[in-house]
């Protein structure tokens, strides 16, 4: 189960709190069990310091807590700070992960039977998409889906997306495309081919949580090798 430490301090020694903090990971590199960690100052007390720090598991933190290096800079912390900071213990009982629920609900989306939905509760109106099958960018919602529905009128498909990666206000998505070519695409007539397509999207996430931009990188090039368009170029 995941664990996370709050610890909660006043300061007026923020630069030195950071060095130290620096001083820190150094020293504790390739040993501390921390996976994620985050520092904000009170809006309203510029003096009130909280951390927030993730770990795999409680026996995780034990185990980085235990490191000679905590100890010591733990001493030093505790001399930067205005009085003896809390620590909070947390078992995770509940993790959202927003941007990774966005992105896997617009595949979805994407391989949705019958009409396409309007998308407008994932996409930004003003989205940009960026793919290197198009020779300009596609922008605008309404533009968007027209191109979506290019690729549905072509193939039945479904997406496996393999992981996302979300940080801040973007995420990176690594899929797998499998088709059955039913319709017209960039001029080649339909084969009835089942075929397979590997790629990576990133996306940009607007202020509300909706997706502002896409980049997508995929293997063009194995795909019109499948359906048959290289065929007379290799003779």
């Amino acid at each position: 189960m995941t664990f996370v430490q709050l610890i909660e301090c006043r300061t007026s020694r923020m630069d030195e709190m950071n060095r130290l903090m620096d001083d820190w990971v150094q020293q504790t590199k390739g040993k501390r069990t921390a996976t994620h960690a985050l520092v904000g100052t009170d809006r309203s007390d510029a003096s009130h310091v909280v951390e927030v720090v993730e770990f795999p598991s409680y026996e995780e933190a034990m185990r980085n807590s235990n490191l000679p290096e905590t100890d010591r800079i733990f001493r030093e912390l505790v001399a930067l700070c205005d009085e003896m900071p809390t620590f909070v213990d947390l078992d995770v009982v509940r993790d959202e992960r927003l941007a990774e629920g966005i992105v896997r609900a617009f595949f979805e989306a994407l391989r949705t039977p019958g009409e396409l939905p309007p998308l407008n509760d994932l996409l930004d109106e003003d989205v940009h998409s960026h793919d290197p099958i198009n020779p300009q960018d596609t922008i605008g919602l309404d533009n968007a889906r027209a191109e979506f529905r290019m690729w549905r009128g072509a193939f039945d498909f479904a997406f496996s997306v393999e992981d996302v990666l979300a940080q801040g206000d973007r995420a990176c998505a690594r899929w797998t495309w499998n088709a059955t070519h039913k319709g017209d695409f960039l001029g080649i007539a339909p084969t009835g081919r089942q075929v397979t397509m590997t790629g990576m999207t990133l996306f940009r996430f607007a202020a509300d949580g909706k997706i502002a931009e896409l980049w997508w990188q995929h293997d063009q090039l194995g795909l019109m090798q499948q359906l048959g368009a290289l065929d007379a170029l290799e003779q």
